[in-house]
């Protein structure tokens, strides 16, 4: 159960409609981690965030950031360990395991440039290694998810760990030995559950394709709320250049994405590159587990809230005038979406604001719950953007998200959406 103390100030520009905390009120600098990852720990005791050591630039191969541990029942601070293996958008991908003893980050070795996970008590300092990486926790904490967050910054910045250029994994083709990994987070066993090459079998445009044309990368991986399939998102582009990265800033990322039971089974092409065209961004499975939703540009103009079975089925609109935008999340009651905006989507404030949307499905009409500041500066590249990335709790009644207060540095805010549910 989540307890907020009266140290931490409150956030009350432009009058908010529910109340939100301000969780990092001292040195900033601080993010959670993304909007299907809660930063809170089980017990709801706990919440778990990265400090960019600078908010200016671009991580270096071994700059290194701070995990900070918050007693939200306490208002107090403490940091618990660094790690080298963050990015701007993500962090060091903090989950929590089991129970309020387990802490999951990803972190580099700077003697060998390897990337693994740390598994960390942030009560007593204990640590442990664990091959591979992390990007996503399962639902009880038991599992890890994830692809090679080495060779992320091919895609794009701001999401795995950072390497030195020539250090970093390139695929031409598909290989066999990279794709989607599972790991016991009790043992540290990993599988290859999912490879790159069965992953472009699915793939229409390439089943008679020549791959040694392409380079093909592994992504987002999210499980369910049940633990028992996941998302897992493959991404490829034309190989023309000796060494390129960040191809979605250069427009030429192609991506499908997939569905799959966390033995490897049960697989679905569910959303097909051609799908997302015509523009689209960050799918999310619905409380039930067997739909996913996401904003996709496929038959309207500009982006839409859609909604597609695990399987692929059922492709549509949840509603044809209604623009989506964000990091969108329905919630368990099924009536409501929640969700963010980038600063250049049409729903944001055009002042370097943007709105946490509460939208309802009944009637579609919505309402700006809280409004964030979401731009520090200098910003030299968009990967140094500010996303709030709404996060729920547990028990679907509180919402971490990041933001600015007009004060040039990232914060982490908690907001109590317990008003608005009833």
């Amino acid at each position: 159960m989540i307890r907020i103390s009266d140290r931490f100030p409150r956030y009350e520009q432009f009058d908010p409609k529910v109340p939100v905390w301000c969780l990092t009120p001292n040195e900033g600098r601080c993010i959670h981690r993304f909007f299907d990852t809660p930063p809170f720990s089980p017990s709801g005791r706990y919440a778990a965030v990265l400090r960019l050591p600078f908010e200016d630039r671009l991580p270096a191969p071994g700059d290194a950031a701070q995990v900070v541990l918050i007693d939200l029942q306490e208002g107090e601070e403490k940091v618990v360990a660094e790690t080298r293996g963050w990015e701007t958008q993500m962090g060091a991908n903090l989950n929590w395991g089991p129970d309020d003893h387990t802490l999951l980050f990803n972190d580099v070795d700077t003697r060998t440039w390897t990337g693994h996970v740390v598994k960390l008590d942030p009560l007593t300092g204990k640590a442990a290694r664990l091959d591979g990486g992390i990007y996503q926790a399962s639902p009880d904490g038991k599992w890890i998810s994830s692809s090679s967050m080495e060779r992320m910054r091919r895609t794009q910045y701001g999401y795995g760990i950072v390497l030195p250029d020539e250090r970093t994994p390139r695929n031409v083709g598909a290989p066999d030995d990279d794709g989607l990994f599972i790991t016991s987070v009790e043992t540290g066993d990993r599988k290859l559950v999912f490879s790159l090459a069965d992953a472009v079998k699915l793939i229409p445009e390439l089943v008679d394709a020549d791959l040694e044309q392409w380079e093909i990368y592994g992504f987002h991986s999210k499980w369910n709320p049940q633990g028992d399939r996941l998302i897992f998102t493959v991404r490829r582009f034309l190989k023309r250049h000796p060494e390129r990265f960040d191809l979605i800033s250069h427009g030429a990322l192609r991506f499908d994405v997939f569905t799959i039971r966390p033995d490897g089974s049960d697989l679905h092409n569910a959303v097909p590159s051609i799908c997302w065209i015509r523009d689209g961004h960050h799918i999310n499975f619905f409380p039930d587990g067997r739909n996913l939703s996401m904003n996709l540009g496929a038959f309207a103009d500009g982006l839409r809230f859609y909604r597609v079975g695990y399987d692929g089925a059922g492709l549509r609109p949840m509603h044809y005038d209604v623009p989506g935008s964000g990091h969108p999340t329905i919630h368990p009651n099924g009536r409501h979406i929640l969700t963010d905006s980038y600063v250049g989507e049409k729903v944001a404030f055009g002042d370097g604001t943007v709105p946490l949307r509460w939208v309802d499905r009944q009637s579609w009409r919505e309402e700006t719950v809280v409004r964030i500041g979401v731009v520090t500066e200098p910003k030299p590249c968009s990967t140094l953007r500010v996303d709030p990335h709404p996060a729920w709790d547990r028990s679907w009644r509180w919402v971490a998200f990041n933001g600015v207060m007009g004060d040039n540095t990232r914060r982490v805010f908690v907001a109590d959406f317990g008003p608005l549910l009833g």
